[in-house]
């Protein structure tokens, strides 16, 4: 068995080989270090010397109950250590091959409520909540308006550079995650955005230094805690009262809501987003209110119903039903 020590001495090796060969994102190398780190640390705050099976499953008893995991986070945490384990066999560490990892099966049906979306006044009040008047406020409508109308998560709008916009032919390239690539096209109304922010660009410090499409007021490349943090000023200003939390990431979900409920084929959307397959997409995608609120209204119980309502036959027939009786 490999024991503790010997485990957690190769994670930055593991770090550095999953971004130089196979290229990951910053956001997953981020992960990856975070789930390592969590599982070193309740490792050595418990008695083992051994990386063993009851140490994982421990562990996942210790991310359900005390950390409120939900199965999606669990199974990605043990995603990770499953390639960790995997690199450790490849450099020939003593016992890796006896490390228990492979056998824990992934959580079926433990995942959280799909995620939730905005309404299309929802969706109105922010951008109307921005201050076009503004350079920033030219450059943060852009930003968000890529999100919304592409469908783009927050890493893909950081990776952008002036060179993924092709005006000619009303396309942008986006590098998406394990540095897939799909062109997407823009829309008459997401062209004028983008020129408008173009226009103004030059205006930012140290802007011909820089080929990043988003950039700081001192010409660095748009940081996306920086993205995240105006986003929530914003939601702010817009006075955007929900029962959860609104990100940037909202948008992508709000995004894939509104396709779905203008029956746009879920292989479209999937390309859209860049997902490997149409189960990934199918997480995004749920009917909006308005959507539920139609399907319901076309049930033969309820057109009667409203038909009874119209005529002014359901107060009458309340009336009698609730008129006392004579003796």
């Amino acid at each position: 068995m490999v024991s503790a020590d010997t485990f957690f001495q190769h994670m930055d090796a593991f770090v550095d080989y999953r971004k130089l060969i196979y290229e990951v994102s910053d956001q997953t190398i981020k992960s990856n270090s975070t789930d390592l780190k969590l599982f070193e640390d309740f490792i050595h705050g418990k008695p083992y010397d051994i990386i063993h099976g009851q140490a994982v499953m421990d562990f996942q008893y210790y991310l359900k109950k005390e950390r409120a995991n939900c199965g999606g986070s669990i199974n990605r945490k043990i995603f990770t250590l499953r390639a960790y384990s995997n690199f450790l066999k490849l450099r020939s560490v003593p016992d890796a091959q006896d490390l228990p990892f492979q056998d824990v099966l992934k959580i079926r049906g433990g995942y959280r409520n799909r995620p939730n979306a905005l309404a299309h006044g929802e969706i109105k009040l922010f951008f109307d909540a921005i201050d076009r008047t503004t350079f920033l406020g030219i450059r943060d409508y852009a930003v968000y308006a890529l999100m919304y109308l592409l469908g783009l998560r927050v890493g893909e709008v950081f990776r952008l550079h002036l060179e993924s916009i092709d005006f000619e032919n009303h396309t942008i390239t986006i590098v998406g995650k394990g540095n897939r690539i799909r062109v997407l096209h823009l829309t008459p109304e997401m062209i004028q955005v983008l020129s408008e922010w173009i226009a103004v660009r030059k205006h930012f410090g140290n802007s011909d230094q820089n080929n990043a499409l988003f950039i700081s007021k001192k010409g660095n490349r748009l940081a996306i805690r920086t993205m995240e943090d105006n986003f929530k000023k914003i939601v702010s200003r817009a006075g955007l009262k929900t029962h959860f939390n609104i990100t940037c990431h909202t948008m992508r979900h709000s995004f894939a809501s509104h396709l779905n409920d203008e029956d746009t084929d879920i292989l479209v959307i999937q390309g859209l987003m860049g997902h490997s397959s149409p189960r990934s997409a199918q997480a995004y995608i749920h009917p909006s209110q308005d959507k539920i609120r139609q399907a319901l209204e076309k049930l033969p119980g309820v057109i009667y119903m409203n038909k009874l309502v119209a005529e002014g036959m359901l107060h009458l027939k309340f009336q009698s039903a609730f008129r006392p009786k004579r003796e």
